[in-house]
């Protein structure tokens, strides 16, 4: 038997076996990617941008025009006779709100679009299969919705600076900053739940008429809420809405309806980002559950 040829084991280690093959591979079951996939995000992020940017037309120039009906209607009708309303004309009163309705709306709308139409045209692969981990899909996906509501927010804000009568002098850069984001955060979480859960249009829509709209409109944004009775009021404080807009607005005014000194606002912004973390944090659970996602 010792004539018998003798057989070598095959090497495991994924060593080039010739000079012309220079590729190595990683064992099975080693991460390729290391940390963040930056340029994975930033492409998911591109693709959410790009979508609304080639509908621009119905994405922001339409809504932001929508909008601003708002504050030529209700400047007519609410307007006349020199009224003033925290000490300033009411165009330049509504005029803040209006800008943070019109961003928060746009938010939800991106983000509750996006694994709904997947789901819908049988192209919600395109958002799973890619290597990007749960956090750097969800961020992308937020990034890409506050963006557009960004830009429905600068859209609207220069077309109020051409509307006679209204001023939109920053007040506090802080406020306008913070309750901008954490405004578009909070609809862009919502909107990215929203999807997940949605199985058709018909589902996306009860949740803007139902949910975002009354919430929206009964924020404060046409009023405010010292003008109701207390029960009303109790009732407008529990609405995270109401603290968007008027952090916004006092962002420009120098005061708002939230309380009657600065501390109060403050413990609006800090409240309304602990809500944002929360609800973040729900979201990445159900998102990496893959409810609703994965078959």
């Amino acid at each position: 038997m010792a004539n018998q040829p003798h057989f070598t084991a095959p090497s495991h280690n994924n060593q080039p076996h010739s000079g012309s093959d220079k590729r190595q591979f990683p064992q099975q079951g080693v991460p390729i990617i290391d940390g963040v996939n930056r340029l994975g995000l930033w492409t998911l992020y591109m693709k959410e941008v790009r979508r609304f940017i080639k509908v621009q037309t119905q994405t922001i120039w339409a809504p932001a025009v929508t909008t601003l009906l708002f504050l030529v209607i209700f400047t007519v009708a609410m307007g006349r006779g020199n009224r003033e309303v925290l000490g300033v004309n009411f165009a330049t009163f509504v005029a803040p709100g209006l800008i943070m309705m019109g961003m928060m709306n746009n938010a939800f709308q991106n983000a509750s679009f996006s694994f709904l139409a997947g789901k819908i045209q049988g192209t919600i692969v395109d958002y799973l299969m890619p290597p990007l981990s749960t956090g750097e899909m969800m961020a992308g996906m937020i990034a890409g919705a506050v963006t557009r509501g960004v830009l429905v927010g600068l859209a609207l804000a220069g077309a109020m600076l051409l509307w006679p009568g209204v001023t939109l002098t920053v007040a506090h850069p802080w406020a306008v900053l913070w309750f901008g984001l954490m405004g578009t955060v909070l609809l862009s979480l919502i909107g990215l739940l929203s999807s997940i859960w949605a199985e058709k249009f018909d589902h996306n829509a009860a949740v803007t008429n139902f949910v975002v709209q009354p919430l929206a409109l009964l924020s404060g944004t046409f009023y405010v809420i010292d003008n109701l009775s207390p029960m009303f009021q109790s009732v407008s404080r529990m609405n995270p809405f109401f603290y968007v807009i008027s952090g916004f607005r006092f962002g420009f005014l120098g005061q708002s309806d939230i309380g009657g000194t600065n501390e109060a606002v403050l413990h609006g912004a800090l409240a309304l980002g602990v809500l944002n973390a929360v609800l973040a944090l729900l979201v990445y659970r159900v998102l990496k559950s893959g409810w609703k996602l994965k078959g």
